[in-house]
């Protein structure tokens, strides 16, 4: 077997993450070959009443956690997408040091993901909404209905997103 064909069927966990102060979404998928299985997705909270601090503070053992229980080799983030609201890109990009710092703290590769990028991997179409990506993921991965809240089935997502781009690298090497 080629090392192209063996990078292709190589099996492994990635974690997704949508980054958020309020609400990180995170999504575990396990891949092999071109089959994806969801083992995870869910929502990491913060209180918007604690000083932001301490929601960074917990922000960063949530995710230790889910690093700690599922161990991915890889980890994709969607990037911080500056909009009219300065606050908000403020927050999530505080949210995504902080991802990017327990990542790194695990030696856990990562790649960033535009939202169009991540719309045009699951859906083939950048500017998909967000009812087409959740329906698209829970198809995609054999799920009875989209995972609940969005922050979830957005993570799962830029997962996906990266193992279908790590996918056309390695075709293309």
């Amino acid at each position: 077997m080629s090392a192209v064909a063996a990078n292709v069927i190589e099996h492994m966990f990635v974690l997704g993450i949508d980054p958020g102060l309020s609400r990180t979404g995170y999504g575990v998928i396990e891949s092999s070959g071109s089959a994806m299985r969801a083992v995870a997705a869910g929502v990491i909270r913060t209180d918007p009443d604690l000083a932001v601090g301490t929601r960074l503070f917990e922000l960063h053992r949530d995710l230790g956690d889910l690093v700690a229980e599922y161990q991915p080799e890889e980890a994709a983030i969607e990037a911080v997408f500056v909009n009219k609201n300065l606050q908000t890109a403020t927050t999530v990009g505080r949210a995504s040091g902080i991802a990017y710092l327990v990542l790194a703290s695990a030696e856990i590769p990562v790649a960033e993901y535009s939202p169009t990028a991540v719309k045009m991997a699951v859906a083939g179409y950048g500017k998909a909404d967000k009812d087409q990506v959740q329906k698209l993921v829970s198809m995609r991965l054999g799920l009875p209905e989209a995972p609940k809240p969005a922050d979830a089935a957005d993570a799962l997502a830029i997962a996906m997103c990266h193992l279908q781009s790590r996918k056309l690298k390695a075709v293309g090497r």
